[in-house]
């Protein structure tokens, strides 16, 4: 005869622990990760690309750190950092990222400094080194210039539109002009999103139509002055990176021109276009999978700038399109969560970040199918980095803050979950006087406490 400890367990009692232990870990994970779950499974499946190509790409760096394992435990503990970044600001309501000009006050003097202090790296000045830590103003630059535009647009009221515009215009020449001497890709990026967010935020039209002037203008000018300058004045000093620039404009508008044997010929001019091009070539409909790439061996900066030609080597067409329906599904559902803020701060925040992600990430990959001249701009959260990384889950956090404390949830709870249970409830409280009085002290001091912080 079996005794007790001796018999099987009830099977619906190991059913129903199951469950409770189902349900607890999906509460936990939804207590830890709010907001769009979209953008949070965009976020992820990024990561995981990102994980695997970079363990791909890396291969120089294995190579010359003797180290399999050192680069890819470098960039997983960076996106690991970016997860905890995004758990933090999106527990931050958004009105509190109004506070972003005084950030962007300590970027612009990081980047007058950056020239006097910074590191050198492929011979630009873009890097600042502290306490064995890298970090990139320009990146810090980029997000708090676009969350103190957006923060200006909500301000317009139709009678302080004027100063606005200017304040806006001042910083976006300040911020752009400064990190142009040194990265001119970023700095045309930074202020062509910026015009455009000051579109979406209902300037006028002529205003905007006068800057667009001014800007062909310095365009034109700019280029006359590459044509104008003497080769020997940019090979060395401060005109340093106006040779690179005016080569790298020469190469992309001249290689159309150039014979069969010439365009097929591998020189020091078109060493990273002519290998991404047989990278693609080499990808096919499919790919060769992650891990059997070739041209990683070749492309300098395989793990960063053409991290998407590697892509599509492995991954094939199939998966660059996939890559690049990830970042649309991103610019789609920030313009979801924009319509439904009821606030004019968050549906600007939240556009702006998404139009900083996919913008850059079509320039990176426009860049890697030689649709234009090479940047310099990584693919976001995909590419090898530091800075770059941590600014970009700074953009998700944003987008995931607005869509939790910008959208007006409670009303529709309000609406949506009205029942009979509810009804008794609300019955008793119109009855009850008490309970009125209560009501109507909570709704006044939520009012006072939103006057407060607005002010």
């Amino acid at each position: 005869m079996l005794n007790d400890s001796n018999q099987m367990a009830d099977p619906d009692q190991l059913y129903e622990g199951g469950m409770e232990t189902e349900s607890s870990l999906g509460d936990f994970g939804r207590k830890i990760f709010k907001g769009d779950k979209v953008v949070w499974l965009v976020f992820i499946i990024l990561c995981v690309i990102s994980l695997v190509e970079i363990f791909s790409a890396t291969s120089t760096i294995v190579y010359r750190q003797q180290n399999m394992w050192g680069p890819i435990l470098r960039h997983a503990m960076f996106l690991i950092g970016g997860v905890g970044v995004i758990l933090l600001i999106h527990n931050i309501p958004y009105r509190y990222f109004s506070s972003l000009i005084f950030v962007l006050i300590g970027a612009i003097v990081l980047l007058i400094l950056t020239p006097f202090i910074g590191t050198s790296v492929n011979g630009a000045d873009r890097w600042i080194s502290f306490m064995g830590f890298t970090i990139q103003p320009s990146e810090i630059a980029k997000i708090s210039l676009m969350g103190t535009i957006a923060f200006l647009l909500s301000k317009q009221n139709g009678e302080n539109d004027g100063i606005l515009f200017r304040w806006m215009i001042g910083l976006m020449v300040v911020v752009c002009g400064i990190i142009a001497m040194d990265n001119l890709s970023t700095a045309v990026l930074l202020f062509g999103i910026c015009y455009l967010l000051m579109f979406i935020g209902n300037v006028k039209i002529l205003r905007l139509l006068k800057v667009a002037g001014v800007g062909i203008a310095v365009v034109l000018l700019f280029i006359l002055m590459l044509n104008v300058i003497p080769d020997n004045w940019t090979e060395s000093g401060p005109l340093n990176r106006l040779g690179t620039w005016k080569n790298r404009i020469a190469n992309f508008s001249t290689h159309k021109e150039l014979s069969e044997e010439e365009y097929f010929t591998i020189t020091d001019e078109n060493y990273q276009v002519a290998h991404a091009k047989i990278a693609i070539a080499n990808g096919g409909i499919v790919g060769v999978f992650p891990g059997n790439s070739t041209e990683r061996d070749f492309l300098p900066q395989a793990y960063s700038d053409f991290i998407y030609a590697i892509i599509i080597e492995e991954m094939g067409i199939l998966g660059g399109l996939f890559v690049l329906m990830l970042y649309v599904i991103i610019l789609i559902r920030a313009g979801m969560i924009a319509r439904k803020a009821e606030k004019l701060f968050p549906k600007y925040l939240v556009l702006g970040s998404a139009l900083m992600l996919s913008i850059q990430a079509f320039v990176n990959m426009a860049v890697a199918v030689n649709l234009i001249p090479v940047t310099g701009q990584p693919l976001p959260l995909v590419s090898r980095g530091g800075t770059s990384t941590l600014i970009t889950c700074a953009y998700f956090g944003l987008i995931l803050s607005a869509d939790r404390f910008g959208i007006g949830k409670k009303k529709e709870r309000k609406v949506f979950e009205t029942g009979p249970e509810q009804d008794e409830e609300n019955n008793n409280n119109f009855h009850n006087p008490a309970n009125r009085i209560k009501e109507s002290v909570d709704k006044l001091e939520d009012k006072v406490e939103f006057e407060i912080i607005q002010v």
